[in-house]
């Protein structure tokens, strides 16, 4: 099957949804969650959901993590099947009923990963043509060397598979995220003109960002429409 090629709003939904891409480490999830709080805080009808939580797989791909088990395809699967999850319980329902989904990772990071790991690209977007192409989608554009700074400004060591040590490119975990993450970041920027993103500079500060994100939303799309009114007290 074919890949999607029109947008919930070229859909007919009411509902839009916003996906944010980029390397871990990029910043898009802090961006994110601060477009999530405005968005709350105006009265919008938002609703958040991140790559990889679906209830129904998580359990098994933690397992599989952890034993070191999961071949690429098998990794590929289980991701298409946590978010044909979430896409058929959560999203699709939100979007009818005219809510803002905000996606923290969307079917481009399958496309990006799973080909690094040696799928075949064509079967890997196979495995999500049901699936429409997010109203907007912001590429966050960082360094590796800030990518990889963020990360060990939060935690004392690389995870196994964010570094990409199940493909053995390097002993060094740290050299290993750089080739790995070097390599999605070219499948991302190969992207990013023909699924239309909007690219964000994440080398710089998260209030400039910020202020960069809300600017694009707002001429994007409409918020007023999904701004619940509050029924008048007068008589």
């Amino acid at each position: 099957m074919l890949q999607s090629t029109r947008t919930f709003a070229e859909m007919g939904f009411p509902g839009r949804l916003i996906a944010v891409e980029g390397l871990d480490g990029s910043g898009k999830s802090t961006q994110i969650h601060l477009v999530q709080r405005w968005l709350e805080q105006m009265g919008a009808r938002v609703f958040f959901t991140a790559w990889n939580s679906s209830e129904l797989v998580k359990t098994a791909t933690s397992k599989g993590k952890k034993r070191e088990l999961l071949t690429p395809t098998t990794f590929s699967l289980i991701h298409a099947t946590d978010f044909a999850d979430r896409y058929e319980r959560q999203l699709l329902p939100l979007l009818r009923a005219g809510y803002i989904v905000l996606c923290d990772r969307y079917i481009f990071t399958a496309f990006a990963r799973d080909t690094v790991r040696g799928c075949r690209p064509s079967w890997v977007r196979g495995n999500y043509s049901f699936a429409g192409l997010p109203d907007l989608t912001f590429f966050f554009k960082a360094s590796l060397e800030i990518s990889l700074s963020r990360i060990l400004d939060n935690r004392p060591e690389l995870k196994y598979f964010e570094a990409g040590m199940d493909l053995k490119l390097s002993q060094d975990p740290y050299e290993s995220f750089r080739i790995f993450q070097g390599r999605i970041y070219e499948q991302y920027l190969a992207m990013s003109t023909e699924f239309d993103f909007v690219t964000m500079d994440a080398n710089q500060r998260i209030e400039t960002q910020q202020s960069i994100f809300r600017q694009i939303v707002r001429s994007k799309i409409d918020l007023d429409q999904f701004i619940s009114k509050q029924p008048s007290t007068r008589a």
